[in-house]
């Protein structure tokens, strides 16, 4: 009787997961349909985005519409779901996409795996970058750069470029021969992650928490190198949790999100506003206001 009802409850399971597959499927093509008409203003459109992960509804219908040459920034409070919106971007494997929609230059890329993203030019950086004892940054960076562009680059030509980019970031050279982030501080592993974003030359660029953990002085060293990268044909989504390095990089809108959705949205004046009221009490009015 056990493993009857036990096959019986993974059967429902089954048949709930593929009820969703089928909706998020055709809801995609329904998006297709209007995804000419919704890129001809959006360079990047997420609609309605719904993930979980291990059975767990995370994002509860994301919408964010992004220009060519925007800087937006999605602020909230820890786990209201900032992060699995940056690693769904870019195709983590964890996290089911249950609904909803990606439209990168007016492709769905839900389908694509990270590798093939990549190619796309969007770029993620990490939250927690990690340490290859034994690669070089310029080895890495060199690989890094031939698989996204699909091109071979000589070494001469490549060296070249990277301290093009590292004089640009204000980053000592000697990194260029250091193992990537080995025995880094957390400030020079962040400013890793930007000196990747410059090398690689992202359209789309999306940033999870890149302040976090480091001190006033990294902060302003991140964001002025974020700020120096950006360019019109750049579009770039600073995640984080506190406003202070937006006062470094000045993003055209702010949005604020909660249990996996965006609440509110404005201009840098939300962010002003959230520094002086804190979460509990922004998010408290836009849920009375939206009551």
């Amino acid at each position: 009787m056990r493993n009857e009802i036990l096959g019986d409850e993974a059967a429902k399971v089954r048949e709930a997961k593929l009820e969703r597959r089928c909706t998020t499927r055709l809801r995609r093509e329904k998006g297709r349909k209007l995804s000419k008409m919704a890129t001809e203003q959006s360079f990047f459109l997420i609609d309605d985005l719904h993930v979980e992960i291990e059975g767990n509804e995370i994002l509860r219908g994301v919408d964010l519409s992004v220009k060519r040459g925007e800087i937006h920034a999605i602020m909230g409070p820890n786990g209201s779901g900032k992060s699995t919106l940056a690693h769904t971007l870019m195709g983590h494997p964890s996290y089911e996409v249950t609904a909803g929609q990606v439209l990168y230059n007016g492709e769905d890329i839900l389908e694509k795996d990270p590798n093939d993203r990549a190619k796309l030019g969007i770029f993620l950086a990490f939250q927690y970058p990690l340490a290859i004892p034994g690669v070089s940054t310029l080895n890495f960076l060199r690989t890094s750069l031939k698989a996204v562009k699909q091109a071979e680059i000589s070494a001469r030509e490549f060296r070249k470029h990277l301290l093009e980019k590292m004089d640009m970031l204000k980053i000592s050279r000697e990194f260029a021969g250091r193992y990537l982030n080995d025995g880094f501080s957390g400030g020079e592993k962040k400013r890793m992650e930007i000196l990747q974003m410059a090398v690689l030359e992202p359209q789309l660029a999306v940033l999870d928490e890149i302040d976090s953990g480091l001190d006033i002085d990294a902060i302003r060293a991140v964001g002025e190198g974020i700020s120096s990268i950006m360019h019109p044909e750049m579009s770039i989504v600073i995640i984080t949790h506190y406003p202070r390095i937006l006062h470094f990089v000045k993003p055209d809108y702010v949005h604020i999100m909660a249990d996996g959705k965006i609440r509110q949205s404005g201009g840098f004046e939300l962010a002003e506003e959230l520094e002086a009221k804190g979460y509990d009490v922004l998010l408290k009015e836009v849920m009375l206001a939206s009551s």
